[in-house]
This record gives structure tokens, sequence and C-alpha cells, in this order.
């Protein structure tokens, strides 16, 4: 019995990790703190919830320790716990990917619907990258850029794009990243650059994907 109650009780202390990720709202959270800190409020827009909402969610994934926080003046600003939480989601994601028909229809269904961009291999990318033949766009916020992002790439937020167009060479390919798979940062951006008659591709890949994978990355403001 005894033997018994203390292999119960390893299980349950890793359910504890399994009932925090339960919820699509926390695993979504993550997925945004894989690219550096942000405030309650911050996170709370982009999941387009209320405070008080995101702030349950996040207060358990802190319950798990999956995440920390610390206060800035009036805000409270969140990170993860560790670089292994932000290959959690991605292990997470690749399984349910392996696993689930319908995650991958949705998958094929974003990228048929966004121009039918092409994935590009991390090995050849890097390859192109180092030798300049393809440029490498982060489209994601420029905080999250300098919290760390891929090699060779610029920093070029979609939101500041279109003002931006003259900083893209014309004869070379464009490659545009964002958050991962389920970013939609860089389809926005790939379909404004196809529009503009560039060649563009997106990198399904993002920080967390490139980190999970063993691949370097780069913290800097240079663009």
């Amino acid at each position: 019995m005894k033997n018994r109650a203390l292999k119960d009780l390893l299980y349950e202390q890793v359910g504890r990790i399994g009932k925090a990720v339960s919820s699509p709202k926390r695993l979504e959270l993550l997925e945004l703190l894989a690219q550096g800190e942000k405030t309650v409020e911050h996170l709370a827009a982009e999941l387009s919830i209320d405070v008080k909402l995101a702030s349950a969610h996040l207060k358990a994934l802190k319950a798990a320790r999956l995440v920390e926080s610390r206060r800035d003046g009036k805000f409270m600003v969140y990170r993860l716990s560790g670089p292994d939480v932000a290959r959690l989601w991605v292990r997470l994601r690749e399984v349910a990917e392996t696993h689930l028909v319908e995650l991958r229809l949705a998958l094929d269904e974003m990228t048929t619907h966004r121009g039918q961009m092409a994935a590009v291999g991390r090995d050849a990318l890097l390859t192109q990258a180092r030798r300049g033949e393809v440029t490498v766009i982060d489209v994601r916020p420029r905080a999250e850029f300098e919290a760390a992002h891929l090699p060779y790439a610029r920093s070029l937020p979609v939101g500041e794009l279109q003002q931006r167009l003259a900083e893209l060479p014309r004869d070379k390919e464009i490659v545009a990243y964002c958050r991962g798979p389920f970013c939609l940062l860089s389809d926005e951006a790939a379909a404004l650059l196809l529009a503009k008659g560039y060649r563009v591709r997106k990198l399904l890949d993002g920080v967390s994907e490139w980190q999970a994978a063993g691949l370097p990355l780069e913290q800097a403001s240079a663009s």
C-alpha cells in the first residue's frame, strides 16, 4: 500500500502539468511567452479575453511552475520558467499534428488559403541565408525579435511592412516567419509582399521550433 500511495503521488505530480496545459488559451499563452516576457494586459489583448480571465489562466500555469512573474511598477510581467517549457509546447503540438487529422487539415487549409506558401527547410534556410541568397524577415513585434530570433533575420514587424518595403531587395526571395505554424502574422506579410510583386515564402518555424530542434538563435536589436 505504501508503494501504491507513492506511485499515485508521482503520477499526480506529473498530472499537474497535464492539467495546467489542458486549456487551449493556456497553450496559446505558452506560445506567446515563448517569444519573450509580457504583461498580463498584453497577453489578454493577444488572446482577445479580459484581464481577469488571462490572470486566472496565468495563475494556473504558475501553480504548475510553468511560468514565473515579476512586478514592474503597476504591471505584472510573466515569462516562461525555462526553455524546456517552450519545448514542451512544441512537442505537444507536434504529437497533436501527428495523430490528429483534424489539425493537419486545418493547417493545410490555412496554408492553401494564404497563397499556398511552401515550407522552407531549416538546413536549407540557414545555408541560403548565410550565402545571402534569401532575405529572412521576422514579422513579430520588435521586442520579440530582440528577445530571440533566427540567425541572419532582420526585424520587420508586419505593422511596419507597408512603409518599409524599400528596405527589401527585389532580386532575392523573401522568407517570412513569426511565432510558428499557428501564427498568421507571416501569412499577412506574405500576402502583402506577393501583392507588391515580391517572391516570398513562409517559414513554418518560429524561435520555439528552432530551439527545440537544437538550432542556434540570436539575441540582438540589429535588423
